[in-house]
Protein backbone atom coordinates (compact mmCIF):
# COMPACT_ATOMS: atom_id res chain seq x y z
CA UNK A 1 0.00 0.00 0.00
CA UNK A 2 0.97 3.65 -0.26
CA UNK A 3 1.41 3.90 3.50
CA UNK A 4 3.91 1.03 3.62
CA UNK A 5 5.84 2.45 0.64
CA UNK A 6 6.11 5.74 2.46
CA UNK A 7 7.37 3.95 5.61
CA UNK A 8 10.05 2.18 3.54
CA UNK A 9 11.14 5.49 1.98
CA UNK A 10 11.37 7.06 5.43
CA UNK A 11 13.49 4.14 6.66
CA UNK A 12 15.91 4.61 3.77
CA UNK A 13 16.12 8.32 4.62
CA UNK A 14 16.65 7.64 8.32
CA UNK A 15 19.34 4.96 7.76
CA UNK A 16 20.79 5.70 4.28
CA UNK A 17 23.48 2.98 4.50
CA UNK A 18 20.69 0.40 4.03
CA UNK A 19 20.37 1.49 0.38
CA UNK A 20 23.78 0.08 -0.46
CA UNK A 21 23.03 -3.36 0.96
CA UNK A 22 19.33 -4.17 1.03
CA UNK A 23 16.27 -3.96 -1.14
CA UNK A 24 13.33 -3.65 1.22
CA UNK A 25 10.32 -5.53 -0.14
CA UNK A 26 7.52 -5.08 2.38
CA UNK A 27 6.56 -4.51 6.01
CA UNK A 28 5.82 -7.86 7.68
CA UNK A 29 5.18 -6.78 11.25
CA UNK A 30 4.56 -3.79 13.43
CA UNK A 31 4.55 -3.40 17.19
CA UNK A 32 4.56 -0.63 19.76
CA UNK A 33 8.33 -0.27 19.75
CA UNK A 34 9.48 -1.55 16.38
CA UNK A 35 8.58 -2.36 12.80
CA UNK A 36 9.87 -5.39 10.88
CA UNK A 37 10.55 -5.40 7.14
CA UNK A 38 11.37 -8.15 4.66
CA UNK A 39 14.42 -7.33 2.56
CA UNK A 40 16.84 -9.05 0.21
CA UNK A 41 20.62 -8.69 0.30
CA UNK A 42 22.85 -9.20 -2.74
CA UNK A 43 25.59 -11.66 -1.77
CA UNK A 44 29.06 -11.77 -3.30
CA UNK A 45 28.17 -15.12 -4.86
CA UNK A 46 25.48 -13.35 -6.88
CA UNK A 47 22.63 -14.94 -4.96
CA UNK A 48 19.99 -13.04 -3.04
CA UNK A 49 19.30 -13.80 0.61
CA UNK A 50 16.18 -12.83 2.49
CA UNK A 51 16.66 -10.84 5.71
CA UNK A 52 14.39 -9.44 8.40
CA UNK A 53 15.07 -5.81 9.29
CA UNK A 54 13.85 -4.69 12.70
CA UNK A 55 13.63 -0.90 12.94
CA UNK A 56 13.46 0.25 16.56
CA UNK A 57 11.59 3.44 17.34
CA UNK A 58 13.93 6.40 18.00
CA UNK A 59 12.75 6.78 21.62
CA UNK A 60 13.98 3.31 22.63
CA UNK A 61 16.42 3.48 25.52
CA UNK A 62 19.99 2.91 24.25
CA UNK A 63 20.71 0.49 27.06
CA UNK A 64 17.68 -1.59 26.09
CA UNK A 65 18.83 -1.71 22.46
CA UNK A 66 22.34 -2.77 23.48
CA UNK A 67 20.94 -5.44 25.84
CA UNK A 68 18.70 -6.86 23.11
CA UNK A 69 21.67 -7.04 20.75
CA UNK A 70 23.79 -8.78 23.35
CA UNK A 71 21.06 -11.38 23.94
CA UNK A 72 20.98 -12.10 20.21
CA UNK A 73 24.76 -12.30 19.82
CA UNK A 74 25.52 -14.34 22.94
CA UNK A 75 22.55 -16.72 23.11
CA UNK A 76 21.22 -16.55 19.54
CA UNK A 77 22.08 -18.49 16.44
CA UNK A 78 21.46 -21.99 17.78
CA UNK A 79 18.87 -24.13 19.60
CA UNK A 80 15.98 -22.30 17.92
CA UNK A 81 17.01 -18.87 19.22
CA UNK A 82 17.14 -16.14 16.59
CA UNK A 83 20.60 -14.77 15.84
CA UNK A 84 21.71 -11.45 14.38
CA UNK A 85 23.63 -10.66 11.19
CA UNK A 86 24.27 -6.92 11.32
CA UNK A 87 23.24 -3.74 13.07
CA UNK A 88 23.02 -0.34 11.40
CA UNK A 89 22.70 3.01 13.16
CA UNK A 90 22.25 6.58 12.04
CA UNK A 91 21.72 9.14 14.80
CA UNK A 92 18.80 7.82 16.89
CA UNK A 93 17.64 5.21 14.36
CA UNK A 94 18.76 1.60 14.84
CA UNK A 95 18.09 -1.34 12.50
CA UNK A 96 18.84 -4.91 13.57
CA UNK A 97 19.31 -7.34 10.67
CA UNK A 98 18.37 -10.98 11.31
CA UNK A 99 17.93 -14.11 9.16
CA UNK A 100 14.43 -14.32 7.72
CA UNK A 101 12.35 -17.37 8.58
CA UNK A 102 9.16 -17.70 6.60
CA UNK A 103 6.53 -18.84 9.05
CA UNK A 104 2.85 -19.63 9.48
CA UNK A 105 0.34 -17.72 11.56
CA UNK A 106 -0.40 -19.65 14.75
CA UNK A 107 -4.13 -18.97 14.46
CA UNK A 108 -4.24 -20.19 10.86
CA UNK A 109 -2.67 -23.58 11.58
CA UNK A 110 -3.98 -24.23 15.10
CA UNK A 111 -6.88 -26.45 14.07
CA UNK A 112 -4.97 -28.40 11.42
CA UNK A 113 -1.90 -29.40 13.47
CA UNK A 114 -1.54 -33.07 14.23
CA UNK A 115 -0.77 -34.15 17.77
CA UNK A 116 2.75 -35.18 16.73
CA UNK A 117 3.35 -31.70 15.28
CA UNK A 118 2.27 -30.19 18.59
CA UNK A 119 4.72 -32.45 20.41
CA UNK A 120 7.56 -31.36 18.12
CA UNK A 121 6.53 -27.70 18.49
CA UNK A 122 6.69 -27.81 22.29
CA UNK A 123 9.95 -29.79 22.28
CA UNK A 124 11.62 -27.14 20.14
CA UNK A 125 10.18 -24.31 22.24
CA UNK A 126 11.71 -25.86 25.36
CA UNK A 127 15.05 -26.17 23.56
CA UNK A 128 15.00 -22.43 22.91
CA UNK A 129 13.98 -21.64 26.50
CA UNK A 130 16.66 -23.95 27.90
CA UNK A 131 19.22 -22.06 25.81
CA UNK A 132 18.28 -18.55 26.95
CA UNK A 133 17.69 -19.58 30.57
CA UNK A 134 21.19 -21.10 30.61
CA UNK A 135 22.50 -17.58 29.97
CA UNK A 136 20.26 -16.10 32.66
CA UNK A 137 17.86 -14.43 30.22
CA UNK A 138 14.19 -14.07 31.15
CA UNK A 139 12.40 -13.46 27.84
CA UNK A 140 9.22 -12.07 29.48
CA UNK A 141 7.15 -12.23 26.28
CA UNK A 142 6.95 -15.88 25.24
CA UNK A 143 3.93 -16.32 22.96
CA UNK A 144 3.17 -17.84 19.54
CA UNK A 145 3.91 -14.59 17.69
CA UNK A 146 7.42 -14.60 19.16
CA UNK A 147 8.13 -18.26 18.38
CA UNK A 148 8.27 -18.49 14.60
CA UNK A 149 7.37 -21.85 13.06
CA UNK A 150 7.94 -23.03 9.51
CA UNK A 151 5.74 -26.08 9.26
CA UNK A 152 7.15 -27.42 5.99
CA UNK A 153 10.83 -27.09 6.92
CA UNK A 154 10.24 -27.87 10.62
CA UNK A 155 12.25 -24.82 11.61
CA UNK A 156 11.67 -22.70 14.70
CA UNK A 157 12.97 -19.39 16.05
CA UNK A 158 12.42 -17.57 19.35
CA UNK A 159 12.51 -13.84 18.61
CA UNK A 160 12.11 -10.38 20.18
CA UNK A 161 14.26 -9.83 23.25
CA UNK A 162 13.13 -6.23 23.64
CA UNK A 163 11.53 -6.94 27.03
CA UNK A 164 14.18 -9.37 28.27
CA UNK A 165 15.51 -9.16 31.81
CA UNK A 166 18.41 -10.89 33.51
CA UNK A 167 18.44 -13.28 36.43
CA UNK A 168 20.70 -12.36 39.38
CA UNK A 169 23.46 -14.56 37.89
CA UNK A 170 22.86 -13.63 34.23
CA UNK A 171 25.74 -13.99 31.80
CA UNK A 172 24.46 -11.03 29.78
CA UNK A 173 26.32 -8.07 31.27
CA UNK A 174 23.98 -5.43 29.84
CA UNK A 175 20.95 -7.10 31.39
CA UNK A 176 22.55 -6.56 34.79
CA UNK A 177 22.85 -2.86 34.03
CA UNK A 178 19.36 -2.69 32.54
CA UNK A 179 17.94 -4.41 35.63
CA UNK A 180 19.53 -1.88 37.97
CA UNK A 181 18.21 0.94 35.80
CA UNK A 182 14.71 -0.55 35.95
CA UNK A 183 14.89 -0.83 39.72
CA UNK A 184 15.71 2.89 39.92
CA UNK A 185 12.69 3.66 37.77
CA UNK A 186 14.79 5.49 35.20
CA UNK A 187 13.16 5.97 31.86
CA UNK A 188 14.73 8.73 29.82
CA UNK A 189 13.33 8.71 26.32
CA UNK A 190 15.40 11.60 25.05
CA UNK A 191 18.96 10.32 25.51
CA UNK A 192 20.92 10.08 22.26
CA UNK A 193 21.46 6.54 21.00
CA UNK A 194 24.80 5.19 22.12
CA UNK A 195 27.14 4.30 19.30
CA UNK A 196 26.62 0.62 18.57
CA UNK A 197 28.53 0.60 15.28
CA UNK A 198 27.33 -0.46 11.87
CA UNK A 199 28.06 -4.11 12.59
CA UNK A 200 27.35 -6.11 15.70
CA UNK A 201 30.39 -6.19 17.94
CA UNK A 202 29.68 -6.76 21.61
CA UNK A 203 33.08 -6.92 23.28
CA UNK A 204 33.97 -7.38 26.93
CA UNK A 205 34.63 -3.67 27.30
CA UNK A 206 31.47 -2.50 25.55
CA UNK A 207 29.09 -3.44 28.40
CA UNK A 208 31.27 -1.58 30.91
CA UNK A 209 31.43 1.55 28.75
CA UNK A 210 27.68 1.61 28.21
CA UNK A 211 27.04 0.91 31.89
CA UNK A 212 29.35 3.78 32.91
CA UNK A 213 27.66 6.20 30.52
CA UNK A 214 24.27 5.13 31.81
CA UNK A 215 25.33 5.42 35.46
CA UNK A 216 26.70 8.94 34.93
CA UNK A 217 23.23 10.13 33.92
CA UNK A 218 21.33 8.12 36.53
CA UNK A 219 20.62 11.14 38.72
CA UNK A 220 18.88 12.98 35.89
CA UNK A 221 16.88 9.93 34.94
CA UNK A 222 15.68 9.32 38.49
CA UNK A 223 13.72 12.56 38.26
CA UNK A 224 11.85 11.43 35.15
CA UNK A 225 8.15 12.24 35.15
CA UNK A 226 5.33 9.73 35.63
CA UNK A 227 4.37 10.04 31.98
CA UNK A 228 7.81 8.82 30.97
CA UNK A 229 7.58 5.93 33.37
CA UNK A 230 4.25 5.02 31.83
CA UNK A 231 5.81 4.95 28.38
CA UNK A 232 8.28 2.34 29.56
CA UNK A 233 5.75 0.22 31.44
CA UNK A 234 3.33 0.25 28.52
CA UNK A 235 5.90 -1.70 26.53
CA UNK A 236 4.37 -5.02 27.51
CA UNK A 237 0.75 -3.95 27.17
CA UNK A 238 0.12 -4.67 23.52
CA UNK A 239 0.30 -7.72 21.32
CA UNK A 240 3.32 -7.31 19.06
CA UNK A 241 1.47 -7.86 15.82
CA UNK A 242 -0.60 -6.00 13.26
CA UNK A 243 -3.73 -8.06 13.88
CA UNK A 244 -4.10 -8.26 17.66
CA UNK A 245 -4.05 -5.48 20.24
CA UNK A 246 -5.11 -5.64 23.86
CA UNK A 247 -5.52 -2.39 25.70
CA UNK A 248 -5.14 -2.10 29.44
CA UNK A 249 -8.10 -1.09 31.51
CA UNK A 250 -7.85 2.05 33.59
CA UNK A 251 -9.62 2.38 36.94
CA UNK A 252 -10.94 5.91 37.29
CA UNK A 253 -8.37 8.60 36.53
CA UNK A 254 -5.21 6.57 36.99
CA UNK A 255 -3.76 3.40 35.51
CA UNK A 256 -3.30 1.12 38.52
CA UNK A 257 -1.08 -1.18 36.45
CA UNK A 258 1.75 1.36 36.21
CA UNK A 259 4.37 1.24 38.92
CA UNK A 260 6.92 3.99 39.31
CA UNK A 261 9.28 4.73 42.17
CA UNK A 262 9.94 8.20 40.76
CA UNK A 263 6.41 9.54 41.21
CA UNK A 264 6.23 11.88 44.20
CA UNK A 265 3.24 13.85 45.40
CA UNK A 266 2.10 15.61 48.52
CA UNK A 267 0.60 12.88 50.76
CA UNK A 268 -2.43 14.91 51.77
CA UNK A 269 -3.22 15.92 48.19
CA UNK A 270 -2.68 12.36 47.08
CA UNK A 271 -5.12 11.01 49.64
CA UNK A 272 -7.81 13.44 48.55
CA UNK A 273 -7.40 12.48 44.91
CA UNK A 274 -7.55 8.79 45.65
CA UNK A 275 -10.64 9.24 47.81
CA UNK A 276 -12.44 10.86 44.91
CA UNK A 277 -11.77 7.98 42.58
CA UNK A 278 -12.55 5.13 44.96
CA UNK A 279 -16.23 5.59 44.20
CA UNK A 280 -15.58 5.17 40.48
CA UNK A 281 -13.51 2.02 40.92
CA UNK A 282 -15.84 0.49 43.50
CA UNK A 283 -18.79 0.93 41.17
CA UNK A 284 -16.93 -1.06 38.55
CA UNK A 285 -15.92 -3.73 41.01
CA UNK A 286 -19.48 -4.26 42.26
CA UNK A 287 -20.63 -5.23 38.76
CA UNK A 288 -18.26 -8.17 38.65
CA UNK A 289 -19.42 -11.71 39.34
CA UNK A 290 -16.43 -12.36 41.54
CA UNK A 291 -14.07 -9.91 43.17
CA UNK A 292 -10.44 -10.45 44.01
CA UNK A 293 -8.08 -8.21 45.94
CA UNK A 294 -4.37 -8.69 46.33
CA UNK A 295 -2.14 -7.17 48.95
CA UNK A 296 1.38 -7.76 50.10
CA UNK A 297 1.76 -9.68 53.33
CA UNK A 298 4.39 -7.44 54.85
CA UNK A 299 5.70 -6.66 58.29
CA UNK A 300 5.28 -3.34 60.06
CA UNK A 301 8.65 -1.97 59.02
CA UNK A 302 8.10 -2.69 55.34
CA UNK A 303 4.58 -1.28 55.52
CA UNK A 304 5.92 1.88 57.17
CA UNK A 305 8.59 2.33 54.50
CA UNK A 306 6.15 1.84 51.64
CA UNK A 307 3.33 3.91 53.07
CA UNK A 308 2.63 7.27 51.52
CA UNK A 309 0.27 8.39 54.27
CA UNK A 310 0.27 8.71 58.03
CA UNK A 311 0.63 5.40 59.85
CA UNK A 312 -2.09 6.25 62.36
CA UNK A 313 -4.73 6.06 59.60
CA UNK A 314 -6.34 2.64 60.11
CA UNK A 315 -6.86 0.26 57.21
CA UNK A 316 -10.12 -1.66 57.38
CA UNK A 317 -10.05 -3.45 54.03
CA UNK A 318 -7.52 -6.19 54.77
CA UNK A 319 -8.79 -9.60 53.60
CA UNK A 320 -11.98 -8.07 52.24
CA UNK A 321 -13.24 -7.68 48.68
CA UNK A 322 -12.53 -3.94 48.47
CA UNK A 323 -9.61 -1.52 48.66
CA UNK A 324 -9.88 1.49 50.97
CA UNK A 325 -8.58 4.98 50.24
CA UNK A 326 -5.84 4.54 52.85
CA UNK A 327 -4.35 1.65 50.89
CA UNK A 328 -4.85 3.43 47.59
CA UNK A 329 -2.90 6.40 48.93
CA UNK A 330 0.16 4.27 49.59
CA UNK A 331 3.01 4.14 47.16
CA UNK A 332 2.56 1.59 44.41
CA UNK A 333 4.51 -1.65 44.68
CA UNK A 334 7.33 -1.88 42.18
CA UNK A 335 7.16 -5.11 40.21
CA UNK A 336 7.88 -5.91 36.56
CA UNK A 337 4.77 -6.69 34.55
CA UNK A 338 5.98 -6.46 30.97
CA UNK A 339 4.51 -9.12 28.73
CA UNK A 340 1.38 -9.88 26.76
CA UNK A 341 -2.04 -10.14 28.46
CA UNK A 342 -3.18 -13.75 28.64
CA UNK A 343 0.36 -15.07 29.00
CA UNK A 344 1.34 -13.45 32.30
CA UNK A 345 2.10 -15.77 35.22
CA UNK A 346 0.25 -15.47 38.57
CA UNK A 347 3.34 -13.96 40.22
CA UNK A 348 3.26 -11.14 37.67
CA UNK A 349 -0.47 -10.54 38.11
CA UNK A 350 -0.04 -10.29 41.90
CA UNK A 351 2.91 -7.87 41.62
CA UNK A 352 5.52 -10.21 43.03
CA UNK A 353 8.81 -8.27 42.85
CA UNK A 354 10.95 -11.41 42.48
CA UNK A 355 10.34 -12.94 39.06
CA UNK A 356 12.44 -15.70 37.54
CA UNK A 357 12.70 -17.75 34.35
CA UNK A 358 9.60 -19.56 35.67
CA UNK A 359 7.43 -16.83 34.11
CA UNK A 360 8.57 -17.99 30.66
CA UNK A 361 7.61 -21.56 31.53
CA UNK A 362 4.11 -20.42 32.52
CA UNK A 363 3.76 -18.68 29.14
CA UNK A 364 4.92 -21.87 27.42
CA UNK A 365 2.22 -23.70 29.39
CA UNK A 366 -0.43 -21.30 28.07
CA UNK A 367 0.76 -22.00 24.52
CA UNK A 368 0.54 -25.75 25.21
CA UNK A 369 -2.95 -25.25 26.67
CA UNK A 370 -4.03 -23.49 23.46
CA UNK A 371 -2.57 -26.28 21.33
CA UNK A 372 -4.29 -29.05 23.32
CA UNK A 373 -7.64 -27.24 23.54
CA UNK A 374 -7.63 -25.68 20.08
CA UNK A 375 -8.42 -22.23 21.51
CA UNK A 376 -6.38 -19.08 20.95
CA UNK A 377 -6.08 -16.86 22.80
CA UNK A 378 -7.13 -19.06 25.69
CA UNK A 379 -7.28 -16.24 28.24
CA UNK A 380 -8.27 -12.69 27.41
CA UNK A 381 -8.77 -10.16 30.19
CA UNK A 382 -8.84 -6.38 30.38
CA UNK A 383 -6.94 -6.17 33.69
CA UNK A 384 -4.73 -8.22 35.97
CA UNK A 385 -7.38 -9.21 38.51
CA UNK A 386 -9.73 -10.45 35.83
CA UNK A 387 -6.81 -12.39 34.36
CA UNK A 388 -6.16 -13.94 37.78
CA UNK A 389 -9.85 -14.84 38.09
CA UNK A 390 -9.75 -16.57 34.71
CA UNK A 391 -6.73 -18.59 35.79
CA UNK A 392 -8.71 -19.63 38.89
CA UNK A 393 -11.47 -21.05 36.70
CA UNK A 394 -8.95 -23.59 35.41
CA UNK A 395 -6.53 -24.06 38.31
CA UNK A 396 -8.88 -23.45 41.25
CA UNK A 397 -9.27 -20.61 43.76
CA UNK A 398 -7.95 -22.48 46.82
CA UNK A 399 -4.87 -23.57 44.90
CA UNK A 400 -4.25 -20.00 43.70
CA UNK A 401 -4.59 -18.58 47.22
CA UNK A 402 -2.24 -21.20 48.63
CA UNK A 403 0.36 -20.60 45.93
CA UNK A 404 0.21 -16.82 46.39
CA UNK A 405 1.09 -17.25 50.06
CA UNK A 406 4.37 -18.90 49.06
CA UNK A 407 5.54 -15.67 47.43
CA UNK A 408 4.15 -13.34 50.10
CA UNK A 409 0.78 -12.38 48.66
CA UNK A 410 -2.72 -12.55 50.09
CA UNK A 411 -5.42 -13.25 47.52
CA UNK A 412 -9.07 -12.92 48.58
CA UNK A 413 -11.80 -14.52 46.51
CA UNK A 414 -15.53 -14.23 47.21
CA UNK A 415 -16.29 -17.64 45.70
CA UNK A 416 -14.71 -21.06 45.90
CA UNK A 417 -13.91 -22.20 42.38
CA UNK A 418 -12.82 -25.84 41.90
CA UNK A 419 -9.87 -26.73 39.71
CA UNK A 420 -10.60 -28.38 36.37
CA UNK A 421 -9.35 -31.69 35.07
CA UNK A 422 -7.04 -30.57 32.26
CA UNK A 423 -7.74 -33.55 30.01
CA UNK A 424 -11.52 -33.19 30.36
CA UNK A 425 -11.34 -29.44 29.76
CA UNK A 426 -9.13 -29.66 26.65
CA UNK A 427 -11.05 -32.55 25.12
CA UNK A 428 -14.38 -30.80 25.61
CA UNK A 429 -13.07 -27.61 24.01
CA UNK A 430 -11.51 -29.51 21.13
CA UNK A 431 -14.54 -31.80 20.81
CA UNK A 432 -12.67 -35.10 21.00
CA UNK A 433 -14.14 -36.71 24.12
CA UNK A 434 -17.11 -39.06 24.25
CA UNK A 435 -19.14 -36.62 26.37
CA UNK A 436 -19.14 -34.16 23.47
CA UNK A 437 -21.39 -36.27 21.24
CA UNK A 438 -24.20 -33.76 21.20
CA UNK A 439 -27.16 -33.26 18.96
CA UNK A 440 -26.72 -31.03 15.96
CA UNK A 441 -26.87 -27.40 16.95
CA UNK A 442 -25.70 -28.05 20.49
CA UNK A 443 -22.24 -27.03 21.60
CA UNK A 444 -20.02 -28.98 23.96
CA UNK A 445 -19.78 -27.47 27.39
CA UNK A 446 -16.66 -25.56 28.35
CA UNK A 447 -15.49 -22.48 30.24
CA UNK A 448 -17.52 -20.26 27.93
CA UNK A 449 -20.90 -21.70 28.82
CA UNK A 450 -20.35 -23.69 31.98
CA UNK A 451 -22.01 -22.41 35.14
CA UNK A 452 -19.30 -24.15 37.15
CA UNK A 453 -16.74 -21.61 35.99
CA UNK A 454 -17.61 -18.12 37.25
CA UNK A 455 -15.02 -15.47 36.44
CA UNK A 456 -14.43 -11.87 37.38
CA UNK A 457 -15.72 -10.35 34.17
CA UNK A 458 -18.92 -8.49 33.39
CA UNK A 459 -19.90 -11.09 30.75
CA UNK A 460 -18.64 -14.48 31.88
CA UNK A 461 -20.14 -16.19 28.86
CA UNK A 462 -18.35 -13.97 26.36
CA UNK A 463 -16.84 -16.26 23.70
CA UNK A 464 -13.70 -14.17 23.34
CA UNK A 465 -12.63 -15.06 26.88
CA UNK A 466 -11.09 -18.37 25.94
CA UNK A 467 -10.31 -17.80 22.29
CA UNK A 468 -11.98 -18.70 19.08
CA UNK A 469 -14.08 -21.84 18.80
CA UNK A 470 -12.73 -24.51 16.50
CA UNK A 471 -14.49 -24.24 13.15
CA UNK A 472 -13.79 -27.83 12.02
CA UNK A 473 -15.95 -29.02 14.93
CA UNK A 474 -19.03 -28.42 12.78
CA UNK A 475 -17.83 -30.86 10.17
CA UNK A 476 -17.76 -33.62 12.81
CA UNK A 477 -21.51 -33.30 13.40
CA UNK A 478 -22.81 -35.68 10.80
CA UNK A 479 -25.51 -38.30 10.41
CA UNK A 480 -27.78 -38.43 13.43
CA UNK A 481 -25.71 -35.92 15.36
CA UNK A 482 -22.90 -38.35 16.23
CA UNK A 483 -19.27 -37.54 15.59
CA UNK A 484 -18.16 -39.87 12.83
CA UNK A 485 -14.41 -39.56 12.33
CA UNK A 486 -11.63 -41.95 11.52
CA UNK A 487 -8.29 -42.23 13.27
CA UNK A 488 -6.67 -40.51 10.27
CA UNK A 489 -9.06 -37.55 10.52
CA UNK A 490 -8.30 -37.18 14.21
CA UNK A 491 -4.53 -36.82 13.52
CA UNK A 492 -3.69 -38.48 16.80
CA UNK A 493 -5.99 -36.31 18.93
CA UNK A 494 -7.99 -39.35 19.98
CA UNK A 495 -4.87 -40.86 21.59
CA UNK A 496 -3.32 -38.05 23.59
CA UNK A 497 -1.25 -39.73 26.34
CA UNK A 498 -1.53 -38.88 30.02
CA UNK A 499 2.06 -37.58 29.88
CA UNK A 500 0.86 -34.59 27.84
CA UNK A 501 -1.50 -33.42 30.56
CA UNK A 502 1.03 -34.21 33.27
CA UNK A 503 3.50 -31.87 31.56
CA UNK A 504 0.79 -29.23 31.15
CA UNK A 505 -0.01 -29.51 34.85
CA UNK A 506 3.66 -28.97 35.74
CA UNK A 507 3.93 -25.97 33.39
CA UNK A 508 0.83 -24.36 34.89
CA UNK A 509 2.07 -24.88 38.45
CA UNK A 510 0.84 -21.81 40.33
CA UNK A 511 3.95 -21.84 42.51
CA UNK A 512 6.95 -20.52 40.52
CA UNK A 513 9.39 -22.21 42.92
CA UNK A 514 8.15 -25.69 41.97
CA UNK A 515 7.19 -25.01 38.33
CA UNK A 516 9.03 -27.24 35.88
CA UNK A 517 12.14 -25.80 34.17
CA UNK A 518 12.94 -25.99 30.45
CA UNK A 519 15.74 -28.46 31.12
CA UNK A 520 13.40 -30.68 33.15
CA UNK A 521 10.64 -30.39 30.54
CA UNK A 522 12.93 -31.76 27.80
CA UNK A 523 13.52 -34.83 29.97
CA UNK A 524 9.81 -35.34 30.65
CA UNK A 525 8.33 -38.72 29.56
CA UNK A 526 6.18 -36.83 27.05
CA UNK A 527 9.35 -36.45 24.92
CA UNK A 528 10.85 -39.85 25.77
CA UNK A 529 11.56 -40.88 22.17
CA UNK A 530 12.77 -37.50 20.92
CA UNK A 531 16.43 -36.59 20.57
CA UNK A 532 17.91 -33.71 22.56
Amino acid sequence: TAGIKKDIEKLYEAVPQLLNVFKIKEKIGEGTFSSVYLATAQLQTGCEEKMALKHLIPTSHPLRIAAELQCLTVAGGQDNVMGVKYCFRKNDHVVIVMPYLEHESFLDILTSLSFEEVREYMFNLFKALRRIHHFGIVHRDVKPNNFLYNRQLKKYALVDFGLAQGTPDTKIELLKTAHSEDQQGSCSQNNPILSLGNRVSVSDTAPKQIAQQSASKAADRRSSSLSKAQIKQERGGKEDTVHHSVQRSVFGERNFNVYSSTYQENPSTKLIKQSKMIDVSSRKLVTKKKIISTKAVSNGAARKAASGCALNLPCDCYATDRVCSVCLSRRQQIAPRAGTPGFRAPEILTKCPTQTTAIDMWSAGIIFLSLLSGRYPFFKASDDLTALAQIMTVRGSRETIQAARTFGKSVVCTQVVPSQNLRTLCEKLRGTNSDCKTSQGEEPSGPENSSALPVAVDKPSAPEMLGKRIQPLKSFQEGNGALETTATDMKGWDQVPDEAYDLLDKLLDLNPATRITAKEALLHPFFKDMRL
